[in-house]
């Protein structure tokens, strides 16, 4: 969940409207929640991924809670440490932690690493956060970036100077996400057992691109199972609200892809991520054009076959994603997370244990 909202709507609204979300899938049955953060975007609004989880914690009961991401990059390892550590207590191990070096231009500006290699900074920030779990105060942790010790101030016999270690022993699992086509970062992240998600705003030949990059790097022990793919779903009572809602520019997913075009295409040089022919010149590419491809959008019956389709396409994978977006109609909103899981995933998975 990182669900775009219109900057004009009062964040106060669209906080509360995303924590329903949680609850509710947490009531519907849905197995995992992943929420993001930005810092300079005020269209998505959850600054703090770690913060809102908390916010939800002791009011979920089963669904499993995950950052989605944490932008590593852009945070001290320290604070990352201790603030994941407490939170995997809270929820006593229901707990993912996804991590990235962070997309938006604008967060890597304001914390002035516009120009700096983001992913040495994110593997840095990453190593740091396990080794302080591994390791034991007072530290000693020094790099390029960062450094972590608490030499000159530990007071061990009143517990000064350590840093709290997770509920999961040794860490809580670790997820990263895949936006770019037959990615290097899954190959390295599966060769220390981290797992992908396969972002919802991909075609799907690049979404299929990711899971022999996978194998490359997990080897023969790779399993679909360990693959999340996320994907933008709308399912709705009638086809006409479905088309109306989930494909034209009246709808919230319309509204997505128009402002994540202008963010990867217009300022962020990433017009590869939504074309086949990199020929194609990026003024070709448009939410009237983008969203019907990639918003599964009907009836129960229409998505199921829609999801089975995009499945033969990208081959077998354990868990799929419902990207959240904006509840433009809440009762429109509410009720297709409803059909998503008390009618479409059934069908889906019924429909698989029969091939």
């Amino acid at each position: 969940m990182m669900p775009l909202h219109p900057p004009g709507r009062r964040p106060a609204e669209t906080l509360a409207e995303d924590r329903e979300a949680i609850l509710l899938a947490d009531r519907l049955g849905y197995a995992e929640a992943f929420v993001g953060e930005h810092i300079t975007d005020l269209a998505e609004n959850v600054t703090s991924c770690l913060m809102f989880l908390a916010s939800v914690a002791h009011d979920t009961r089963d669904i499993v809670l995950g950052t989605g991401t944490v932008n590593m990059a852009n945070s001290h390892p320290a604070a990352v440490a201790a603030q994941v550590a407490m939170l995997d207590h809270m929820l006593k191990g229901r707990f993912i932690l996804g991590i990235s070096p962070g997309g938006l231009m604008s967060d890597a500006e304001v914390f002035g690493n516009l120009d700096k290699d983001r992913n040495a900074l994110f593997l840095e920030s990453i190593n740091m956060v396990l080794d302080i779990w591994k390791g034991e105060a007072p530290y000693d942790l020094k790099g390029n970036f960062f450094e972590v010790t608490t030499n000159k101030t530990m007071i061990p016999e009143i517990g000064q100077g350590a840093i709290l270690k997770p509920y999961q022993r040794p860490h809580p699992p670790i997820v990263v996400t895949a936006v770019a086509p037959h990615s290097k970062g899954v190959t390295e992240a599966a060769r220390r057992g981290w797992t992908p998600i396969s972002a919802n705003f991909l075609l799907p030949e690049w979404v299929a691109s990711h899971w022999p990059k996978y194998v490359e790097g997990r080897g023969a022990d790779a399993s679909p199972s360990e693959w999340r793919v996320a994907k933008s779903i709308f399912v709705a009572d009638d086809d006409k609200v479905a088309a109306r809602y989930g494909h034209s520019a009246e709808g919230p997913y319309h509204f997505y892809f128009k402002q994540l075009i202008r963010k990867l295409v217009g300022a962020g040089g990433r017009g590869n991520l939504f074309k086949l022919d990199q020929s194609q010149p990026d003024s070709e590419i448009t939410a009237d054009a983008i969203t019907p491809k990639l918003v599964i959008a009907g009836t129960v019956n229409r998505v199921v076959d829609q999801i089975l389709a995009f499945r033969e396409r990208i081959g077998d994978f354990g868990t799929l994603l419902y990207a959240c977006h904006d509840w433009q109609d809440p009762a429109l909103g509410r009720r297709s997370m409803q059909l998503m899981a008390e009618q479409v995933m059934p069908r889906v998975n019924s429909a698989l244990k029969g091939r």
